[in-house]
């Protein structure tokens, strides 16, 4: 089940950055006077009250400048406003209503997207209260005072915006079919993996990095049974976009990613493993999604006997918070284990929704610590009472100790070891939550 999408739009400067910053609860986007600062958008994952959604901030919108960074912004902002569910239009109440808000409030009627008109820098409503009812002239219904920089209005602003997006839009029909995101840099090949697994050119493919900007579902059948493929927007290290749209494929790249089932990594095999790889896998580990990691283009690379398993140990290297992923190197061009991945993605589907009994669980853990002593500091041990899985998609697995900070980071991922050695869980990861119990509830 994705989560809608909402986006924060106005003017440069009228602090849509502050905003951002405040809902999402910390310092994400870069807060400066000048104008034009925030030339990315940023997202971040947001709760109000038991809604989740996803948070965009842009750059600002200039409707008619002609200078080329603020053209990019317009256009970026544009970008944002097809992908959201919902917008934000944030005005400034000190420096009036303006000609160029009303330019902003036209192109945002022409989105017909859900709009809520929102007033900044309103910190004293005495003092500007009766200066809100000017931009009723936007004709975009009741203007909505904030202070973003001390939080005044803010709870008002998310109800009216989540009165915007029905509830039906998040809980979605159940889709059992496997939903399968394909992401990764631009011109690695995913949009020919795409077409060779639906098995037509479904998806339009070429040598120009960013060919594909949205993310198209394909629904594929092999043997009797459906998926779903999502073919994603290449990303690119920031430094080498030149297109502007390119800076953006990273929010429909999360989009994509929060619709998966399962998200397949696509990664250069002639260019090798980077760490803009790892920055995009990031996306797929930190949503808990199941993992497959493909080596494109392997058809392309001077192979000897030690090829695979030096590129194995790169990809391990560099993407170590994967290693829980399977590796496959194939070729788009040639079809070239392209066969397996279907046989994948239904382990990894099984391995998501695999449940663990409690007391098979506990008896594990129980030998775990055997061989392993759980840490100690200052005399007191670590002391793990019970554990249980509560859920599956990821499997999340609850364990109960007598004081939580004893829990090392290591020792947790020794636990999560056992668990894989003895049940599998190939390609998913696994979510651990602690919980502290007194030791007198025992």
């Amino acid at each position: 089940m994705s989560k809608p999408i909402i986006a924060i739009v106005g003017r440069p400067n009228v602090g849509k950055s502050t905003l951002f910053n405040k809902i999402a609860g910390e310092r994400i986007s870069i807060v400066d006077d000048t104008p034009g600062v925030t030339r990315d958008r940023i997202y971040a994952d947001c709760t109000w009250l038991d809604r989740a959604f996803t948070l965009i901030d842009t750059g600002g919108i200039e409707p008619e400048s002609e200078d080329v960074i603020l053209k990019q912004m317009r256009e970026q902002a544009e970008v944002a406003m097809e992908t959201a569910d919902a917008i934000i239009f944030l005005t400034d109440v000190k420096q009036g209503l303006v000609d160029a808000d009303m330019r902003v409030a036209d192109m945002l009627r022409r989105s017909q997207k859900p709009v809520v008109l929102a007033v900044n820098k309103v910190d004293n409503f005495t003092k500007y209260g009766n200066d809100v009812y000017e931009f009723y002239n936007l004709g975009l219904g009741d203007p909505i005072p904030v202070s973003a920089s001390e939080m005044l209005g803010l709870g008002d602003l998310l109800d009216a915006v989540m009165r915007q997006i029905p509830r039906k839009a998040e809980e979605e029909e159940e889709d059992t079919r496997p939903r399968i995101a394909i992401i990764g840099k631009p011109n690695v090949g995913k949009s020919s993996i795409v077409n060779r697994m639906a098995g037509n050119r479904r998806v339009i493919v070429s040598d120009v990095a960013g060919t594909t900007r949205d993310a198209i579902d394909t629904v594929v059948r092999r043997n009797k049974k459906e998926y779903v493929l999502i073919d994603t927007a290449g990303l690119r290290r920031r430094s080498k976009v030149k297109e502007n749209i390119e800076h953006y494929s990273i929010i429909r790249a999360v989009s994509a990613v929060e619709r998966s089932n399962v998200v397949i990594l696509v990664i250069d095999a002639a260019e090798g493993v980077t760490e803009q790889d790892a920055k995009i896998a990031g996306i797929a580990h930190e949503n808990n999604k199941g993992v497959l990691i493909l080596v494109n283009k392997w058809d392309l690379v001077e192979k000897d006997n030690s090829s695979v398993k030096a590129f194995t140990k790169k990809i391990r290297e560099v993407l170590s918070f994967l290693e829980y992923a399977d590796i496959l190197f194939v070729s788009a061009e040639t079809g070239q284990r392209l066969s397996q991945i279907f046989d994948k993605v239904d382990e990894i589907v099984e391995a998501c929704s695999l449940r663990v009994g409690t007391g098979v669980l506990n008896e594990i853990v129980s030998q775990a610590t055997a061989m392993h002593e759980p840490p100690s500091d200052k005399g007191k041990r670590l002391r793990i009472y019970y554990s249980t899985q509560v859920a599956v998609g990821p499997p999340t697995f609850v364990f109960f100790v007598n004081d939580k900070k004893l829990m090392h980071f290591s020792y947790q991922r020794y636990l999560e070891n056992q668990i894989r050695e003895t049940f599998g869980f190939r390609g998913t990861s696994i979510k651990i939550i602690i919980r502290e119990r007194n030791e007198k509830d025992q």
